[in-house]
């Protein structure tokens, strides 16, 4: 019960840009003075971009919202929703152990997570992409047993099912969420006994499912380009409905739109984001099990003994860059030249697999190599200037 800070943690933290501006859109749903309210779903998002929460993003979330940093880790170790140690690259499995899915097989799912993913709950598995944990009551006992993996429901599953699952998502598939029996919803296992006249036929996936199929973000890290900010509590003049003395709007609740409506605008919501060009889709991870080990080009020292400033690669702090030294590595061009082959040799020797695909070194290192400036790097210069 007793939560921890992670002994090993990053060296940095930072809102990609979406995620910053919905970040700085939250802490306005609160009055002057109050912007410690916005502590959890600003914590959400992080580990919703990272996958778990670093202690340089409570200490970065503290920084936004004014708070002394040990308040916002009391909010973090408080909550076990909060993950306070790295999870898998593709996936955290949530087994609910509680009595409807224990009596209904949860302790043949968490066999199939001990032997394909690791011994012990909270540990990466030998390739860095998965991990798990027994998890209280989730709420869909009818659904029994379930899983919870990244922000979605996966029912009335089987230890066969699962094992194809875990199995599925390694090789980049995202199964489909709800029911994995062909069950439509939470309806009897022997049919309908009422309400026989409705028609699930109408639709392939229940609204939930369905929903979650269309944005298709089950599994993956959110950095925000998902879906378009939306601050409807946000006037065009930039004021809170209901705050500022010159606006006279009341701050009443709007009353909740229809279930159906909601669906149908996250999904064209959906369909307009993927149809922007400077959205892209996540980069289909090399780091695989079959791809063979190939040591990069390295060197004995910098050349000319100017070596570059490794720093200004997203994810890479001092004591990366020292690692990064040691191997051999030390500058832009070294790094940019990496095919899958040299990445899964280096990420084999980093105590965070999948790192370098996750931050995008490759891309950055290439523009770096060329004299350019990436988003990161440019705001870590400043940094940097502001500092002296």
């Amino acid at each position: 019960m007793l939560r921890r800070l992670y002994h090993e943690q990053p060296d940095s933290f930072a809102f990609t840009p979406a995620n910053q501006a919905w970040a700085e859109a939250q802490i306005t749903k609160y009055p002057e003075g109050r912007q410690a309210s916005a502590v959890i779903p600003l914590l959400w998002r992080a580990q919703e971009q990272e996958g778990w929460v670093t202690k340089p993003a409570i200490e970065y979330i503290a920084n936004m919202l004014d708070m002394a940093y040990i308040r916002v880790l009391e909010v973090t170790s408080f909550y076990f929703m909060f993950q306070m140690q790295p999870v898998g690259s593709v996936a955290h499995l949530q087994i609910c152990g509680t009595t409807s899915c224990m009596i209904c097989g949860a302790e043949d799912l968490i066999a199939v997570c001990k032997e394909k993913i690791a011994a012990n709950p909270h540990e990466l598995s030998a390739d860095g992409k998965f991990s798990w944990e027994e998890v209280e009551c989730l709420g869909a006992c009818t659904n029994a047993p379930m899983a919870q993996i990244g922000k979605d429901y996966y029912e009335d599953l089987t230890a066969e099912g699962l094992a194809k699952m875990i199995d599925d998502m390694a090789a980049g598939q995202v199964p489909v969420p709800g029911p994995q029996n062909g069950r439509y919803a939470a309806e009897p296992l022997s049919g309908l006994t009422s309400l026989t006249e409705y028609d699930s036929g109408k639709t392939k996936y229940n609204a939930s499912a369905q929903l979650a199929t269309d944005l298709g973000d089950s599994i993956k890290r959110i950095d925000g380009s998902e879906v378009p900010l939306t601050t409807p509590w946000i006037g065009k003049d930039g004021k809170v409905a209901g705050r500022d003395a010159a606006d006279p709007t009341p701050a009443v609740p709007k009353p909740a739109m229809p279930a159906a409506k909601q669906a149908e605008l996250r999904k064209k919501m959906a369909e307009e984001t993927t149809a922007k060009p400077d959205v892209k889709p996540a980069a289909e991870p090399t780091t695989r099990e079959d791809v063979a080990e190939k040591q990069p080009e390295v060197l004995d020292a910098a050349r000319d003994g100017q070596a570059d400033d490794l720093k200004l690669l997203k994810g890479v702090g001092p004591k990366l860059e020292q690692t990064l030294n040691e191997l051999g590595f030390f500058h832009f061009d070294q790094v940019a030249a990496w095919g899958p082959e040299e990445i899964a040799w280096v990420d084999s020797r980093l105590k965070f697999k999948g790192r370098i695909e996750r931050d995008g070194w490759i891309e950055q290192a290439k523009i770096l190599a060329e004299g350019g400036d990436t988003e990161f790097s440019t705001r870590s210069k400043k940094g940097d200037k502001a500092g002296e």
